[in-house]
């Protein structure tokens, strides 16, 4: 109920009845009742009376006789009618009936018997423009329209008669979680039978033991990073993740027989003076990737750990890829190792007692064993190492091309060696044809345009077969340690030649199922220390602690080697 003065009937009724009609009967009535009290009904009918009808007075109480036949009203209208009787009708009209008085309650003027005219009163309203009008009613109150005083439902449930339900919430579903947690369960379970692995080492009777002894990392299990141990996944962010130790070069610029301009980068750190006779510390000659300099991280991370365990270390860095002067029409490639031997050449003349050790990663790595191979037992090596070489240039190019490969790593690379061109175009532009070089989009097509008619080949295919390492293997005299993985996109796993490392007493393939290019991450965080170090820790420490046990394996060459030579070969 409302208070003192107000309407017995609430808000929302009485706002909707003034904006909505209700058809007319057909003869002549007079206006519906109202209530006398409501504010906002006091000028209006329910019913609109027809155009020229007077309008009821204020405190005028309808007369209801049409409907009840007494004309007395109940309720609140038959109180209202003693204290202010009806007044007596108008005069008579033309047609029959009477004019209102003024101040009537509004009777309707019937229509003159035979007239024709229009229809005065007002089409029914259909039931979804009152719809509309609750609506548009309830927009324009506001959301709390109707709930002054604890009220109830809203204004257009209450019209309509009807309890407004309340609104669910959202509802919460235990199947998302409940997935989630089965897929997690199964990708850990997938994770643990599937990738940890422990890695493959091909190698000669005597060199394997010797790895399995002084290398405990060769036959440790190696569990990869389980959100990225794909392989383009461990490429990709072994490159970004990883971290890049702060390591001071000591740059030295050597004369190439050629010409050239060779920039060797040596560390210098405290460590390696720490050894009793400096002209005699271990050193290490350390050759990047295609493309790369000393400032490489995979090589920043091997330098620094050099340096702690006290030897020293030394970076060949390919022509034109340190920020010097390109004096030479030509740059590198993984079949001319004709730098690499000056820098040995230049090493050894400077420290004769100190052993060498070699270490090369992806390309570098290639020109590494193409090395050992050609120069036999007279390498000047102690040992050496090969980090991701690529065994068959030609299957590695074909990988490369392939279309996610190629759009990850291919394109990439090719354009470092367009602007490795492009910086140095004044001397390169003496033997090829720069803008064509430029075209190339990949690397087969640089080679074919560049690296081939640059150090004389005279196609590319015959470019690859001369820088394929696998054809020098049987002629290796000094111990290598190789490391490979099965998912490397740059070498497929069909190329890398482990049935004939069985039989080779100088080279240990060591083939992991996991790990990428330059990649092998491992943990959940991929952390410093990964398994490319520790193994690179390790054997280095072999073949400068033990290396009288290495130079016991000089011998089995003229046994089981012989046999393995023609099959090497093949």
């Amino acid at each position: 109920m409302g208070g003192r003065g107000g309407c017995a009937r609430p808000w929302a009724q009485r706002t909707l009845h003034t904006r909505t009609q209700r058809p007319a009967p057909t003869h002549a009535h007079p206006a519906a009742a109202r209530c006398p009290r409501c504010p906002l009904t006091r000028s209006r009918s329910r019913v609109s009376a027809p155009l020229g009808a007077a309008r009821p007075a204020p405190g005028h109480v309808a007369d209801t006789s049409h409907r009840t036949g007494t004309g007395t009203g109940t309720g609140t209208g038959r109180d209202l009618r003693r204290r202010n009787p009806p007044r007596p009708p108008g005069p008579p009209l033309p047609g029959g009936g009477s004019a209102p008085t003024r101040g009537a309650p509004g009777r309707l003027r019937p229509r003159p018997a035979g007239s024709a005219g229009v229809n005065r009163y007002p089409a029914p309203v259909p039931a979804s423009k009152m719809a509309a009008g609750a609506t548009r009613a309830r927009s324009e109150a506001g959301p709390n329209a109707g709930r002054a005083r604890g009220a109830g439902p809203s204004r257009a449930a209450a019209a309509m008669g009807a309890e407004e339900p309340p609104v669910p919430g959202p509802a919460l579903s235990p199947l998302p979680p409940l997935l989630a947690a089965a897929a997690a369960a199964a990708f850990l379970g997938y994770y643990w039978a599937r990738v940890p692995r422990r890695p493959l080492l091909a190698a000669g009777p005597r060199l394997r033991a010797f790895l399995q002894r002084r290398c405990p990392a060769v036959g440790e299990t190696f569990y990869p990073t389980p959100w990225c141990f794909e392989g383009r996944l461990q490429t990709l962010l072994g490159a970004l993740l990883q971290a890049r130790p702060p390591v001071s070069y000591r740059s030295e610029a050597i004369r190439a027989p050629d010409g050239g301009q060779l920039i060797l980068d040596w560390a210098e750190d405290p460590g390696s003076h720490q050894h009793q006779e400096p002209h005699a510390c271990p050193t290490i000659l350390l050759l990047p990737g295609l493309t790369g300099s000393s400032q490489a991280g995979y090589l920043l991370r091997l330098v620094r750990w050099a340096s702690h365990a006290g030897y020293r270390s030394v970076v060949l860095n390919h022509r034109g890829c340190r920020g010097e002067e390109l004096l030479t029409p030509r740059t590198f490639c993984a079949s001319n190792t004709e730098d690499l031997e000056t820098a040995i050449a230049h090493i050894k003349r400077r420290y004769p007692r100190a052993p060498l050790l070699a270490v090369g990663v992806s390309l570098g790595g290639m020109q590494v064993l193409n090395y050992l191979g050609r120069r036999g037992r007279a390498a000047g090596l102690a040992a050496a190492m090969a980090l991701s070489p690529s065994w068959d240039p030609s299957a590695s190019a074909a990988s490369l091309e392939q279309p996610l490969n190629a759009l990850l790593f291919n394109q990439h690379l090719a354009a470092g060696l367009r602007r490795l061109v492009s910086r140095h175009r004044a001397a390169i532009g003496e033997k090829v044809d720069v803008e064509h070089v430029l075209q190339a989009r990949t690397i087969r097509e640089f080679d074919e345009r560049y690296t081939a008619p640059a150090f004389g080949y005279r196609s590319c295919r015959e470019y690859y077969r001369a820088a394929s390492p696998a054809r020098w293997l049987r002629h290796i005299r000094v111990p290598v340690l190789c490391l490979n993985a099965s998912d490397d996109p740059f070498s497929p796993l069909h190329a890398i030649p482990v049935e004939a490392a069985w039989h080779l007493p100088h080279v240990a393939l060591l083939v992991t199922a996991h790990g990428g290019h330059i990649g092998f991450l491992e943990g959940l965080c991929p952390r410093p220390g990964s398994y490319v170090e520790r193994l690179f820790a390790q054997f280095v420490a072999a073949v400068f602690e033990h290396g009288e046990e290495l130079r016991e394996l000089e011998g089995d060459w003229d046994g089981a080697g012989q046999g393995a030579a023609g099959q090497g070969a093949a």
